[in-house]
């Protein structure tokens, strides 16, 4: 695939994996990206995930036909990207690896060599001559892991991203970008907000024209509509007026509620989202509680405590600092109901939560007095 006319799309499409990171499902696959520039010297950009490593090096043949690289440029050492180091340097031992001094001991730790003798270590500044095409390179610790370095071409104007602005899904499935860009943030990159947003002021300072990340698809037209999202997920700003329900139910009480107060929600206007936490996507529904406004948890009290699910679901959006939201609660409990005060207090670290007083306080099966508790929070709601 030609991305301009000295820049080389050389990755693969991945529809074998099941679970990306061991979590995350990925029902169109995902794409490893790698790139080649080439000028009077060649860059190869970041390699791919080990179970590819042919299908990568042929793509690569394919692209360079007799020349050699000159350079290998590794930006990010997840798996994913750096597994062919070592084959690549068996195949091509003449070149130079370009990356940061903490991406080279990890290659230690990975491959049990940090190719001492070919190597070229770049930090914040670093430039890399090839001829006509110049890259500069940027530092991106914790976007996501500390090793991480992007470059920007100032001829070409591209900004080879790393993870930044990647998503799940393979490039030969058409598939809308921001759901699963935001899955993919929130999932991964989502607790570094801060390096993020410092990287989004570095690259406020270039001039781009072309994003190429090593997940998803080469952004290269309103590109404002991706940094403006970037921006919105990174500061934890909610991106829609709306109300998640995120529940678990173990004999139906507690699902009754949750889908009484989405049907009380809808009927009053509201954009509403209903997550049952035992059966629904995970990551899906924490994307969502990311994407809006307001927040309804609902469990019932377990063991003195609260449903595996839900404990789960808290713990995914304090992990990843859920913040700026208004949350209020559904609690169900036949002898000693705890769930409330239980969920509030998993909460109680994160910044800038409103949590509402008005919740529904059901004991075994709902009654009128919790159907008059509905109306106050679905009107608090909507206020």
């Amino acid at each position: 695939m030609r991305i301009t006319n000295d820049i080389r799309y050389i990755g693969v499409n991945d529809h074998k994996v099941d679970l990306f990171e061991g979590q995350y499902k990925v029902k169109n696959g995902i794409s490893y990206n790698s790139y080649v520039i080439l000028d009077e010297k060649t860059a190869v950009m970041d390699t791919v995930d080990a179970n590819f490593g042919q299908a990568w090096l042929n793509n690569l043949k394919e692209v360079m036909g007799d020349r050699t690289p000159d350079y290998l440029v590794i930006h990010h050492m997840e798996p994913d990207h750096s597994a062919n180091i070592a084959n690549f340097m068996e195949l091509y031992p003449d070149t130079t690896v370009v990356s940061s001094a903490k991406a080279f001991a990890m290659m230690k730790q990975f491959f049990g060599t940090d190719f001492a003798d070919h190597q070229m270590v770049i930090k914040e500044g670093s430039t890399l001559e090839l001829g006509e095409h110049t890259l500069h390179f940027v530092a991106a610790p914790m976007v996501h892991w500390p090793e991480v370095m992007v470059s920007y071409d100032s001829k070409d104007k591209v900004l080879f991203s790393a993870d930044g602005f990647g998503k799940f899904g393979a490039l030969d499935v058409d598939e809308e970008w921001a759901d699963e860009a935001r899955r993919y943030f929130i999932g991964i990159v989502g607790k570094y907000g801060a390096p993020v947003q410092t990287l989004l002021k570095k690259a406020a300072t270039l001039d781009i024209r072309m994003i190429c990340p090593l997940h998803g698809p080469v952004l290269s037209e309103n590109l404002g509509y991706y940094l403006n999202l970037y921006d919105t997920w990174s500061s934890y700003r909610p991106e829609l007026e709306g109300i998640v329900i995120a529940y678990a139910s173990v004999y139906g009480n507690t699902k009754k509620a949750a889908s009484c107060l989405a049907e009380e929600l809808s009927n009053r206007g509201a954009d509403v989202k209903l997550y049952d936490l035992a059966r629904c996507d995970m990551s899906e529904a924490v994307a969502d509680a990311f994407r809006y406004s307001k927040l309804v948890l609902g469990s019932l009290t377990y063991n003195g405590e609260i449903f595996p699910p839900v404990r789960n679901f808290i713990h995914k959006l304090t992990e990843r600092n859920y913040q700026n939201r208004t949350v209020a609660f559904i609690e169900n409990g036949t002898w000693a109901p705890t769930a409330t005060r239980i969920m509030k207090k998993m909460l109680e670290d994160s910044k800038n939560l409103t949590l509402l007083d008005a919740g529904i306080h059901i004991k075994s099966a709902m009654n009128e007095t919790n159907m008059e508790e509905l109306d106050a929070l679905a009107d608090e709601l909507t206020k």
